[in-house]
């Protein structure tokens, strides 16, 4: 598939989760780790990261807008996503850097898809177009019980549209984000996201390591 070609080169890791999973921070701290490894490293989100997708991410998570359609949310993400893939995510790649993105596709699975309830295999279409057939390499999952993500959102000065949903909301959530682990589990790898900060670092640096070390044995041959 064309996009497929595109990337090769690079290494794409995408960071999911459950909100209050610590994904901002960890992707923070890999991206530092892995810089000072030597690593050319593009650290990036969704939704966002251009000018265009930080414009629909402030529509999407602003918490006035209660009334906001399922279906309007996904395309709203894919909207921001093809920004994203065009604008950021490709270019990184062809540069032959490592791409770590809080969230990706699987989050509209999850979300819209098990969460929402709207039918997987739209979810899946609308995304496979908006990416142009891009895929991580690498996903980790950071895994964590829904209530103990949404206390640590709760201590939050504010909480976005999302972060609002209900506990049985955030249930569907985690259970879709292992659904997707078991259907992939070659690229998608569960990481215990409970304690501290720097223990959950070592065990995604553990996970990156030896994808890392594969592909530079790849590389090679």
């Amino acid at each position: 598939m064309e996009g497929q070609k595109e990337k090769k080169g690079g290494l794409f890791i995408t960071l999911e989760g459950p909100d209050g999973s610590g994904k901002s921070t960890q992707r923070s701290l890999l991206a530092n780790y892995l810089l000072t490894k030597g690593y050319e490293v593009l650290s990036t989100r969704e939704p966002g990261g251009t000018r265009i997708s930080e414009s629909i991410r402030m529509i999407l998570l602003n918490p006035e807008y209660k009334e906001m359609h399922p279906l309007t949310e996904l395309l709203l993400f894919a909207a921001g996503r093809v920004q994203h893939t065009k604008e950021i995510i490709i270019p990184a790649l062809r540069a032959g850097k490592i791409v770590i993105s809080e969230r990706y596709f699987d989050a509209s699975i999850v979300y819209q898809g098990y969460g929402r309830g709207l039918d997987l295999k739209i979810v899946k279409t609308i995304n496979q177009i908006a990416t142009q057939g891009i895929k991580p390499d690498l996903t980790l999952i950071l895994d964590i019980e829904p209530g103990l993500g949404l206390t640590r959102v709760g201590q939050r000065s504010s909480k976005d549209r999302l972060e609002k949903l209900s506990l049985e909301f955030h249930d569907r959530e985690r259970r879709g984000y292992l659904a997707l682990a078991k259907e992939e589990p070659e690229r998608i790898k569960v990481i215990d996201a409970s304690g501290s900060a720097e223990e959950v670092q070592i065990r995604i640096r553990k996970v990156v390591e030896d994808v890392l070390s594969q592909r530079s044995l790849w590389q090679r041959e």
